[in-house]
């Protein structure tokens, strides 16, 4: 059975903290010997963070766990209770920098999706995405 783990990393309205979020996940997941997942984990673990910071105007955080199966789970937690939007096809956007977010999680993980979650005293919501680790 495979080690489980969770962390979650508080982070506030700051576009700064995407690249804080993306180093610590690096971390955990090369500390866990991980590191066949970290990169496509940083890719869409700031995906995520960017739309948490960019899209509302509260605090944000990033959680990451690995489950008793070995499936690596990262969520971005934001203020705003409301879906996000639908994603875009990659190849609708493949040139542009913007808007890319979901669609990029929507192609590189097993499993995405998003939840309306009352956490750290704020309604909001997790958006999330799953990666299969070999074990």
């Amino acid at each position: 059975m495979p080690e489980t783990w969770d962390y979650t990393l508080h982070i506030p309205n700051d576009l700064r903290a995407v690249t804080i979020c993306r180093r610590t996940l690096r971390l955990i997941l090369t500390m866990h010997g991980l590191i066949g997942l970290v990169d496509t984990a940083e890719l869409l673990a700031t995906e995520l963070v960017s739309n948490a910071v960019r899209h509302t105007k509260g605090p944000a955080a990033l959680r990451v766990r690995r489950s008793p199966e070995g499936v690596v789970w990262i969520g971005a937690w934001d203020t705003d209770p409301a879906p996000p939007e639908p994603p875009q096809p990659l190849g609708d956007i493949a040139e542009s920098e913007e808007g890319r977010g979901l669609g990029l999680v929507m192609a590189c993980a097993e499993y995405w999706g998003w939840q309306p979650s009352a956490r750290f005293g704020s309604q909001g919501k997790y958006v999330w995405c799953e990666l299969v680790a070999a074990a």
